[in-house]
């Protein structure tokens, strides 16, 4: 089970159904950080986390600005070389300058475009764009 690949995939469908609103069943930490970045690059309003009434166990809302044309997680998360950021980006995004990929890196999970700054490698999670 990959819990980041259902999170995203939780808050594309949302997105593509037009609703102001998605859940996620299961958050992870991994998840919340990602969720972070998009918020930061305004592809999301908002999230937090919330108690389910019916399962008694928490769960994300994430609040949608109808920003999002695609996200999802990357598998296998492909190491990238600190040079090699320009082959990804035409592989996973629609174009020079349109969307983000989110990294690991030894410095925790950011942009790629802060990794190409800051001049380090690291390994590919997700993309939203």
């Amino acid at each position: 089970m990959n819990t980041l690949a259902d999170a995203l995939n939780s808050v594309k469908v949302a997105e593509k159904n037009g609703r102001p609103i998605a859940k996620i069943r299961r958050p992870s930490k991994l998840a919340k950080e990602i969720l972070a970045i998009f918020k930061d690059s305004t592809y999301i309003a908002d999230f937090q986390e919330m108690q389910s009434f019916d399962t008694n166990k928490l769960e994300l809302e994430v609040k949608l600005n109808g920003t999002i044309n695609d996200c999802g997680a990357i598998s296998p998360n492909y190491p990238v070389n600190k040079d090699n950021w320009e082959k990804y980006e035409e592989r996973y995004l629609p174009g020079k300058g349109v969307g983000l990929l989110v990294v690991t890196t030894s410095k925790g999970v950011m942009t790629h475009l802060k990794a190409k700054e800051a001049g380090i490698g690291g390994s590919l999670l997700a993309f939203v764009y």
